[in-house]
């Protein structure tokens, strides 16, 4: 028969796991969405804006893939079922737009503000291990930068 300090342990373990793979799997959704913004982006600095946070959410995830090997899981490996639709309706929305690059960044800050309430969520609701709090602080940092920046070019573009 388990202890209860071994049961709250599984417990946490499996807690941190759900999180883990909750928050890789919305950075797969993240790049992808990023890679498909970068396509309807006309301008060259929109463009190179784009490609470089598909590239920073694509570290993301692989931080988070090997803080779950660390802990002895399988990470997923493909983002969700919600983040296929968001994409499929950036299609919908930018073709109606006539694909404009004020388009592309309204979604961008909407998909980057939906990123920071994950990541507040599950910080501010979960008891984590301190290098997972410490991966995910830091991972929200950047992306509360690059909200920043993305409302900085919406202002050059608007």
């Amino acid at each position: 028969m388990k202890t209860s300090l071994e049961e709250a342990r599984e417990q946490s373990h499996k807690d941190t796991v759900n999180v883990l793979q909750n928050i890789i799997e919305k950075n797969y959704d993240a790049e992808k969405g990023y890679k498909k913004a970068m396509q309807d982006a006309k301008t060259p600095a929109l463009k190179n804006f784009l490609k470089e946070q598909a590239v920073q959410r694509s570290h993301f995830a692989t931080a988070i893939d090997q803080e779950l090997r660390q802990m002895g899981e399988k990470p997923k490996d493909s983002g969700s079922v919600t983040g296929t639709l968001h994409r499929a309706w950036i299609d919908i929305k930018s073709s109606v737009a006539g694909n404009d690059d004020e388009a592309v960044l309204e979604e961008v800050i909407r998909g980057e503000k939906a990123s920071v309430d994950e990541y507040e969520d599950v910080m501010k609701n979960n008891t984590l291990a301190p290098n997972v709090n410490t991966l995910l602080q830091s991972q929200l940092r950047d992306i509360q930068g690059t909200l920043n920046r993305v409302k900085t070019l919406e202002d050059i573009q608007g």
